[in-house]
């Protein structure tokens, strides 16, 4: 499967920056894995029986949510072309949204204490006439909006 932008560049149309959400969206799964680990410890080799059961349930939920973090940032693309902004979320069932870079009005940072400690945030795009749309959790923001308002 190839990425979305590659397969609707116009011609002349160039990619000028790629970015998509956060790697935080991990952090659940691993705290998950880390507390199953504790519980698996703590459960002497499994001769504490409820704590061996709460350790593979947790390490269930863990991989579970670790497979869901990987396959949304996976099937999460944004994109700023030479012409437009692009994203796209979603595998069979697709979202896309597009804006030319002449409609855009305003592009706004929205980070929390933490997302300016790691690189994340909320992006909101303003567009003439287009709308807004509001891109969650994406890495390194100020970037994305540099390189959609420097022109």
């Amino acid at each position: 499967m190839g990425r979305y932008v590659d397969d609707i560049l116009q011609p002349g149309e160039k990619v000028l920056y790629s970015t998509t959400i956060h790697g935080i969206i991990y952090v659940p799964g691993l705290v998950c894995l880390a507390v199953a680990g504790a519980c698996l410890v703590g459960s002497g080799g499994g001769v504490i029986l409820p704590l061996l059961v709460v350790s593979a349930l947790l390490a269930l939920l863990g991989g579970v949510l670790l497979f869901r973090a990987w396959f949304q940032r996976w099937t999460t693309e944004t994109d700023v072309t030479s012409l437009r902004l692009v994203h796209k979320e979603g595998f069979i069932k697709r979202q896309t949204f597009e804006m030319s870079l002449d409609k855009v009005e305003s592009v706004d940072v929205n980070q929390s204490i933490a997302g300016r400690l790691f690189g994340w945030g909320d992006v909101t795009v303003n567009g003439v006439g287009e709308g807004t749309k509001t891109i969650k959790m994406i890495g390194a923001p100020v970037e994305f909006r540099n390189h959609i308002t420097a022109r």
